[in-house]
């Protein structure tokens, strides 16, 4: 068992990075027709206002909540809060966005496999990648309770710091890992297992979203009016409304 929690927890996450970057990367250079996230909206569009808008809600600040709590140095934020105040806070805030997701995900899971219409014109990833997302979600707030039990801020320090020795190429001790309740070790490896499906599936279409906040900030562009080579003696034309 040593060996495989050594490759899941040291080996396994570079797996899933390289087939992450160089997948997309493939993706957007041989089918950017598929770079899309196939809308259903023109087939059914009345839980799908509910659905998107909870589920993108709750994925973008557990995305972000997961990103600043993992990768966060202790030394960082430990001048305003301790380990356990910091885990109360991320299990409070995460699980009420959790709830939230959750019910969203729902939504748009149940029309696409129970409205004929849309699971006519679905592809199978876009059923298996929602599936995939709520397993995901459902062991995240089974891990909830969990925290709650370890109210010292342990569990999460752990997990920090292997986040943060393979973001920083340093040795994981892949046995500490192993001490920790399944569901931890089963959000961890399904977590990085949806980085390694991504560029297979209509989650490339999360690339377009940062390139637009990209896009607000681009440099502006200059206008320069284009003047006619007339004669001198030619009379300019009239503009007429």
């Amino acid at each position: 068992m040593s060996g495989v929690y050594g490759f899941l927890f040291q080996v396994y996450p570079y797996v899933c990075f390289i087939v992450f970057v160089v997948g997309s990367l493939i993706r957007f250079d041989q089918n950017q027709y598929t770079w899309k996230s196939d809308s259903s909206q023109m087939l059914r569009a009345g839980t799908l206002r509910w659905g998107s808008n909870l589920f993108h809600f709750g994925i973008l600040f557990l995305f972000f909540g997961h990103l600043v709590g993992l990768f966060t140095p202790h030394s960082v934020y430990g001048i305003l809060m301790s380990a356990a105040t910091k885990q109360m806070l991320a299990v409070v805030a995460g699980g009420l966005a959790g709830l939230v997701c959750f019910v969203g995900l729902s939504l748009l899971l149940y029309r696409r496999v129970f409205d004929p219409r849309i699971r006519l014109t679905s592809h199978p990833t876009d059923i298996a990648i929602l599936v995939v997302l709520w397993v995901q979600l459902v062991v995240g707030l089974i891990t909830l309770p969990y925290s709650w039990q370890h109210a010292d801020g342990s569990v999460m320090l752990i997990l920090a710091d292997w986040a943060q020795r393979i973001v920083t190429l340093r040795a994981v001790d892949a046995t500490v890992l192993a001490s920790l309740p399944w569901p931890y070790l089963f959000h961890i490896v399904f977590g990085m297992t949806i980085f390694l499906l991504f560029p297979f599936s209509r989650l490339v279409h999360v690339w377009s979203g940062f390139a637009t906040i990209a896009y607000l900030f681009r440099p502006k562009q200059i206008m320069r009016s284009r003047r006619l080579n007339l004669p001198e003696n030619h009379d300019q034309p009239r503009r007429t409304v």
